[in-house]
């Protein structure tokens, strides 16, 4: 198995899945959730507990958006679901979205979030949305967004050595 992997693909395409099947002989893979708990939203945690139900009872679990340290130090696998709401959740806590000129403190963090990808001694598989693909969006903080996840998605799979493109629930290598 590579020691990066990046699945990538559209919203409910399957990369979650074809996420965990990579992993899914490893007893011990620390499963890194990025979304946050958005408490009082029954549609978030109706997603939140499919998620839970798939994986073995043997994988550990973080939420967390820190993710350089858990890179950085060596360790059991790591599945990083997903990188999309990581960058919404680093816009959030920069406080981008109120002043988008602060947007190179997002491009520092991507920078950073590589360079521990790059190096990290752990096998990883993260997963992420490929929105870049649709209309130009109207506003300009979700171009911005849009922007800042092509440059992320290519940062990241530039620095793995396996990326993958989901849709439809079919997983195909991206040479």
């Amino acid at each position: 198995m590579p020691d990066r992997t990046l699945i990538l693909g559209g919203a409910r395409s399957g990369k979650s899945v074809a996420a965990e099947r990579l992993l899914a002989d490893v007893p011990n893979v620390l499963y890194v959730a990025t979304g946050g708990d958005d408490s009082g939203d029954a549609e978030w945690a109706s997603r939140v507990a499919k998620h839970q139900a798939r994986r073995p009872a043997t994988w550990g679990l973080v939420e967390t958006i820190d993710l350089v340290p858990l890179l950085s130090e060596p360790g059991q696998p790591l599945l990083i679901d997903c990188l999309t709401l990581w960058l919404s959740r680093t816009m959030d806590a920069l406080e981008i979205w109120p002043d988008l000129t602060r947007a190179a403190l997002v491009e520092d963090r991507i920078a950073t979030l590589t360079a521990a990808w790059a190096d990290t001694p752990r096998i990883v598989v993260a997963v992420s949305n490929d929105i870049g693909s649709g209309v130009v969006p109207a506003d300009p903080g979700t171009r911005l967004f849009r922007d800042l996840m092509g440059r992320l998605n290519t940062s990241i799979s530039l620095a793995s050595d396996q990326a993958l493109y989901t849709i439809a629930g079919r997983t195909l290598p991206l040479t």
